[in-house]
């Protein structure tokens, strides 16, 4: 039997430990605590125990032996406790065995021994065991060959796939999430079980659903989890607006690029370059309203005219059905997806600087990022236009640098405020104050007038008088 005492260093096990000894108790730590350590993947910040009993009793002893007296929290309907040491989350729970029913993911639970506690779990890598008692230490309990799966980087479920994921459909997500994180292969048998039994990912809730896509997008090549999901069947139930744009389509011997994979493409290459979640997200969905506004034309070919406006309003959809946030990451994902062609129509010659200002005032704060995307949108394999078109976005970054210096239009506040016009005009909150601060706007975006206060103000009185007000004495 092989010993992994060398992953139970840290001082949490020994406490465990003398818990488990002092009330009698086998505990094992179990799931992704032993698989991440032996793939070694980085410091734990979760570790789940299986007491054989009860996990609450043994989370109690825990935290009554350490130092700092942690709170326990305790779930009697599950029979779980969770408490935090040392930056980290431990879960306790007593080993079950669990049975399901057709139209829900929660088990009916009995108390059980190791064996069916690691019968229960969702893969062979996931079920891995290290005991926790004085007499086996360190012991690697390995029912499923776990270990042989991790070394062949293999996602199998421990019984009947079919089982498995009727049961909980969740595991279908999660499966497609540790390929996806780990880079594993998901066993044949089990990913043809996957697209069998699709239609039970019906029964999980959305925010759940969204949990495995975030952790999906965060990975290193999110692409691998989309094609998953793609090939299982999984992503026209959950995101038909992504595989609405898989095909090519070709009249008159006019094609256009299959913009689902080329889609896959761009998170990739933005996933190269930032770590933002939402920044990704805006990269999947920035091309959605090209589905819906597909036109061929004899005279010029395939269009998408408006394909940014109209993806802008299905992310709002999309967002509010798979229980995303409808807040300011919501509208910065919006925002960036109607914005995704704009910095292409700057890139020639005889550009003005007022369509540069406008581009600068229009994205504010997320312009590096509105740039990252576009950039992360050239996916061609010709090297000669690859090279091309990222050089007309160095030359796009160029004038927004000579006119940002020159005009500081970003995150743009006007030089003369409401309360200068009310108190120049002596006048109460009215649209009259709207109208002169959106004339002072345009002006200095249309390059009229300098950013500058004293050309500011001179408009102002000029539109005021316009308006009828008079200044006040």
């Amino acid at each position: 039997m092989k010993n992994y005492k060398g992953a139970l260093s840290h001082n949490i096990f020994r406490v465990i430990t003398q818990a488990s000894e002092e009330i009698k108790l086998e505990s094992y730590v179990i799931g992704g605590f032993v698989r991440d350590h032996i793939l070694q993947r980085g410091e734990p910040k979760d570790i789940d125990i299986v007491a054989i009993g009860s996990g609450i009793e043994l989370a109690k002893k825990v935290a009554e032996i350490l130092p700092h007296k942690p709170k326990v929290q305790v779930f009697k309907n599950y029979g779980t406790a969770m408490l935090r040491a040392y930056d980290m989350e431990i879960e306790f729970v007593g080993a079950r065995k669990e049975s399901y029913q057709k139209d829900s993911r929660k088990p009916i639970v009995e108390d059980g021994s190791l064996e069916d506690d690691q019968n229960r779990r969702d893969f062979t890598i996931n079920a891995l065991a290290l005991g926790l008692n004085e007499d086996n230490f360190g012991n690697l309990l390995d029912p499923f060959d776990g270990i042989e799966d991790l070394n062949s980087k293999i996602i199998k479920t421990p019984l009947d796939p079919d089982i498995t994921y009727s049961d909980d459909p969740l595991r279908m997500l999660r499966a497609i999430r540790f390929a996806t994180q780990l880079n594993f292969k998901i066993e044949k048998e089990s990913l043809d079980a996957i697209s069998r039994n699709k239609k039970r990912i019906k029964i999980i809730s959305k925010e759940r659903i969204t949990d495995e896509l975030h952790k999906i997008m965060l990975a290193e090549k999110p692409s691998k989890g989309f094609s998953l999901l793609h090939k299982t069947g999984l992503l026209h139930i959950i995101m038909p607006e992504l595989t609405a744009l898989e095909g090519i389509d070709e009249i008159e011997g006019q094609k256009h690029k299959d913009n689902f994979w080329h889609t896959l493409e761009v998170v990739d290459n933005i996933a190269e370059n930032t770590d933002d979640l939402w920044l990704r997200w805006a990269a999947l969905l920035h091309d959605i309203g090209k589905a819906p506004t597909k036109k061929f034309h004899k005279k010029i070919g395939w269009t998408f005219h408006g394909h940014e406006f109209v993806g802008a309003k299905m992310v709002f959809k999309l967002f509010k059905r798979l229980r995303l946030p409808l807040n300011d990451k919501m509208k910065y994902v919006q925002k960036l997806v109607l914005m995704s062609s704009r910095p292409i129509a700057i890139v020639d010659n005889d550009v003005t600087d007022s369509a540069v200002r406008r581009l600068i005032f229009d994205a504010g704060e997320d312009i590096e990022d509105l740039m990252t995307l576009c950039e992360a949108d050239i996916t061609t394999k010709n090297p000669n236009r690859f090279k091309k078109y990222h050089n007309n976005f160095k030359v796009v970054r160029t004038k927004m640098k000579e006119v940002e210096e020159r005009d500081h239009v970003r995150n743009f506040q006007p030089p003369v405020t409401g309360e200068e016009i009310m108190e120049t005009f002596n006048i109460r909150p009215s649209r009259e104050i709207g109208i002169i601060k959106d004339t002072i706007k345009e002006a200095i975006l249309e390059g009229e007038i300098p950013n500058e206060h004293e050309a500011a103000r001179n408009l102002m009185l000029k539109k005021g008088r316009e308006l009828g007000l008079s200044v006040s004495s």
